[in-house]
């Protein structure tokens, strides 16, 4: 299992659904979560393989800054 974090312009559960969608087609991926409290709106991915282009350019697609971090 891969564990991958995002540092994004997600601010709120309104733009969660936008990104929800395009995050949940991606079928590697088994869970996901944004942390709002943080101020980098950090999302954590966690997958079977490094799904990490895929991510950002679902969440791009949208309208949302995305990157990836350590």
């Amino acid at each position: 299992m891969k564990t991958l974090k995002f540092k994004t312009t997600l601010k709120c559960g309104g733009c969660e659904e936008k990104v929800t969608p395009g995050i949940n087609n991606i079928e590697a991926i088994k869970e996901w979560d944004i942390d709002f409290g943080s101020d980098d709106k950090i999302l954590t991915i966690n997958a079977s393989i490094d799904v990490s282009k895929e991510v950002i350019n679902a969440v791009e697609k949208v309208g949302f800054e995305i990157e990836q971090i350590d």
